[in-house]
């Protein structure tokens, strides 16, 4: 008998429209549509009618007709899949309890492969912060909230999700294979982890896996420039961390999914 991966065909028509969304996610810009075909290797005929199809049902909109970007439409899925998701609902009063004591930014992450994506966030107090936005994507091996998710898989496992050779955002970020295995046992021998500009320069990180599934696939962290950050405030952070997020492994059986 063949399995279902065996039985899987995937569909043309649908793989185009996918990979068309979400280059248009990823890169919230105006598109031409030589830029697409170009950048997609999609026929322009085949694109041009994905584009005007999108376009009518509101998946993508054009004010000229010749640059194109996300439609408002995208907003209804985006904001169907947080409303329905238990963790978020749960963390929640945690995100704004941490806002409320330290007026930094706070995120909560989900990892996804190589990459972690912000799902719900808590904006800094002060002029000077870092730039995030729901539904971002980052490499997972910059940044705190990727090393602490991946530290929750084996070596093998997590240099199984990355692309290698790792890329570099920053002088900071770790991209030798043995230098970032060291790091995630850093971080499993103190239970959270630190991004110290590896992710964007002038900005440090803290973050915690959330133990509500074994291993985590979500994490919460706070970001704090490093004009900010002091040892004794970097020590009230990771304090703050255990006692909120660190306690939620008794909460688990009250996640439904």
């Amino acid at each position: 008998m063949p399995t279902a991966s065996e039985d899987y065909q995937p569909v043309k028509s649908a793989g185009r429209t996918l990979d068309l969304l979400e280059l248009l996610a990823d890169q919230p810009r105006p598109w031409t549509l030589v830029d697409l075909t170009r950048e997609l290797d999609i026929p322009k005929s085949s694109l041009h009618g994905l584009l005007r199809t999108l376009t009518a049902r509101g998946w993508v909109r054009t004010d000229d007709g010749t640059h194109f970007r996300l439609g408002l439409r995208a907003l209804r899925v985006g904001a169907a899949y947080l409303d329905g998701d238990g963790t978020v609902g749960l963390l929640g009063g945690i995100l704004d309890d941490l806002s409320r004591r330290f007026g930094e930014t706070v995120h909560l992450g989900r990892l996804d492969g190589a990459e972690v994506v912000y799902v719900a966030k808590r904006e800094s107090v002060h002029h000077l912060r870092l730039y995030s936005a729901i539904g971002r994507r980052l490499p997972a091996h910059a940044t705190a909230l990727g090393k602490a998710l991946l530290a929750e898989h084996t070596d093998q496992e997590a240099g199984g999700m990355l692309q290698w050779p790792l890329a570099g955002l920053t002088a900071n970020t770790i991209t030798d294979r043995d230098a970032f295995h060291a790091a995630l046992a850093e971080v499993r021998a103190a239970g959270y982890a630190v991004d110290r500009e590896e992710n964007a320069e002038g900005i440090n990180c803290i973050a915690m896996a959330v133990p509500l599934t074994a291993p985590a696939v979500d994490a919460v962290s706070i970001s704090v420039p490093v004009s900010r950050l002091r040892p004794e405030l970097e020590a009230s952070i990771v304090a703050a961390l255990r006692e909120t997020v660190g306690a939620l492994g008794r909460a688990g059986s009250m996640l439904t999914t």
